[in-house]
């Protein structure tokens, strides 16, 4: 019972909502908001890099290396991307497997316990 009372105080709320989808859209949800605050967030830092260093890029610039740094800066965000959405999906799956099976041992020790009250109704 014990065990149960932790669990409830713990876990419990986040773990109902987390089995409440199925592993699938909840694996696909939860990535697709990653991949678009790794997006937002790369964007910030590109932008960032060029306020930083506009004079240095602008400074001798000429059509090659314009399509030069816009290739690496694409390959880099396909690549983080790429990086992410394999992590995050494996991540949120993993997630959703624990949050699961944490939630059937749950009902099991409910079903459980209120077996033990029948029984104590019964004999009294």
């Amino acid at each position: 019972m014990t065990k149960m009372a932790i669990y409830e105080k713990e876990y419990a709320e986040e773990d109902l909502k987390i089995t409440s989808y199925y592993k699938k859209d909840y694996s696909s949800f939860n990535t697709w908001i990653t991949l678009i605050w790794i997006t937002a967030g790369y964007v910030l830092a590109g932008g960032l890099f060029l306020m930083c260093n506009a004079d240095g890029i602008l400074e001798g610039i000429t059509i090659l290396k314009l399509v030069i740094l816009t290739a690496i800066a694409a390959g880099g965000y396909l690549a983080l991307i790429i990086l992410y959405a394999i992590g995050a999906g494996r991540y949120y799956k993993k997630k959703h497997t624990r949050a699961k099976q944490r939630v059937k041992k749950y009902y099991r020790d409910l079903s459980r316990l209120e077996k033990m009250y029948k029984k104590e109704q019964e004999r009294a």
